[in-house]
Order: structure tokens, then sequence, then C-alpha cells
């Protein structure tokens, strides 16, 4: 299994940020090239990397954050959506790398906040790798069909559930969604404690290329269900100056790595160079 072979290849690491527990994940033992950190999903954890960590380790050392709020770290106080994890993360980013520029991939909402942190600290990173980010104000039809959960509900319920979501918003292929995936999702979303999603339906990510000064890169699976029929009104969105490259990554769905992991790290190797 994909999450056993991964999780017992990390390195963990636990670190305090303004008192609250930040948990690391790494990978790999090369230093011939930055740092590579990536940033999961929303209602994720690491786990979003799953088939992409091992591989992209091969040949530079590779960290997955847990973000404040998700998996194994703690929830900062008062934080409430993404514009409130930029300043516990930069710190985490800064306590174990210092002043070194890191690479940082971001998957959507990690994405937005990896675009969030470049505007805020342009120097903090080498290259920037953005993947079905929200944030780009083309919430303007309906919503992926995502069911909810009620108390009464047995696991067998729970798990349809799940299927039904994943199906819905993250993968576009009924035989990506294996009992690991359905693993995988049940036990971030039981974890996920950042519940609003307010900046998600704004256009900050766009807004905040005006503040970028290093290469930044957009990937988006071509079937992404959260932009039906919209992926082609994003590049208009920002300026060649800003943007470096927009990609496409055929046949696959919003959680682009996980459902065509080895297009997705060509794509990504390709762009980190």
């Amino acid at each position: 299994m994909h999450l056993a072979t991964a999780h017992n290849a990390a390195q963990r690491l636990t670190i305090s940020v303004d008192g609250d527990i930040q948990v690391w994940h790494a990978w790999g033992t090369s230093r011939s090239k930055p740092p590579l950190l990536l940033l999961h999903g929303g209602s994720g954890s690491w786990t979003h990397w799953v088939k992409n960590v091992l591989p992209l380790s091969e040949t530079r050392r590779v960290w997955a954050l847990d973000l404040p709020g998700f998996g194994d770290s703690e929830l900062p106080s008062g934080a409430q959506d993404v514009d409130d994890l930029i300043e516990p993360v930069s710190k985490g980013i800064a306590q174990l790398f210092g002043e070194e520029p890191v690479d940082v991939a971001g998957f959507s909402f990690g994405g937005m906040l990896a675009g969030l942190i470049a505007a805020s600290y342009p120097n903090r990173f080498s290259t920037v790798l953005i993947l079905g980010t929200p944030g780009l104000g083309l919430f303007d039809g309906p919503p992926p069909h995502i069911r909810g959960f009620t108390p009464e509900m047995s696991d067998e319920q729970r798990q349809a559930v799940h299927r039904h979501n994943l199906k819905s918003f993250m993968l576009h292929h009924e035989d990506s969604i294996t009992e690991e995936t359905l693993l995988i999702q049940s036990l971030n979303v039981a974890r996920d404690r950042l519940k609003r999603r307010r900046l998600a339906r704004t256009d900050v990510v766009v807004q905040a290329q005006h503040r970028w000064q290093r290469p930044v890169h957009f990937a988006f699976g071509a079937n992404d269900a959260m932009y039906p029929d919209r992926l082609h009104r994003i590049e208009p969105l920002f300026s060649p100056q800003r943007l470096s490259s927009f990609t496409l990554i055929p046949d696959a769905g919003h959680w682009t790595m996980y459902e065509r992991p080895q297009s997705t790290i060509e794509w990504m190797v390709c762009k980190l160079g």
C-alpha cells in the first residue's frame, strides 16, 4: 500500500510555533537542490501526496507539512481560514530552513496558501508550483455536490458518503477510488478543524500575483470538477510576467497528483529543474 510504504519511510518532526504543534514529515537525503515543501489541500494532510513523496525524494529532500488545523498539527487560536495560516506556516518554514529559499508545491487549499505566502514573503520560495487552486473568483456556477454526515450514520453509510464526495469532487474516475483512498479520506476529514472556506470563493490568489517575485507555475487536472467548463478562463486572469506557465494534466480530476501521479511528478520535475 502506498500509505504504509510512505509512512514507514518518513522522518517525522514535531516543532512548536507560537506554542502550537506543527507536524512535518520528510523523505530523502539529497542536498544537491533546494528542499521541496509540499502543502496539502483542505480536509487533508500530508497523505494527499502519498503517491508522490518517494519518487520526488530520489533527487531531493522532500518535506510535507500537516497544515495547522489539519492532520496531526494543532489549530492556532483564532484561526478560521487560509489567511490565518500565512504567519504560522511561514514561521515553521523559517524555523526549519532559516533564510534559505525552498521550492514549494501546493495543492488546492495548500496552493492558495502557497500563493499567499509567496506574496507576503517573496524570498521565502525559489519556485512555486500550484495545483488546482481555488481563490480565482471563478465559482460562478453550481459547486460539486458534496454530501455531509449525520451522527446516526453507520460506518458503511459514512464510507458511501466519502466515496460519493471523492467521485463528485476529487477524482475523475470511479476506479481511482480504492479502499486505501477511502481510508485516507476518512482519516483526513475527521481531523479537519479549520472549517471555513470563505476566501476560496474570492479572487484572493489573482490579487496576490501583483506581489509575486519568483517563478509561479499552475497546473490543473483537465477534468477538475471545481471548474467545469471554466478552466480556459484561468490563464487570462494572470499577467505573463507573474504566471510562468499554465498546464492541464490530461485525464485527471481535482486531486491530480493522486489520480495521475506520474504525469504530475513529470510536470513538477520539469518546472523545478
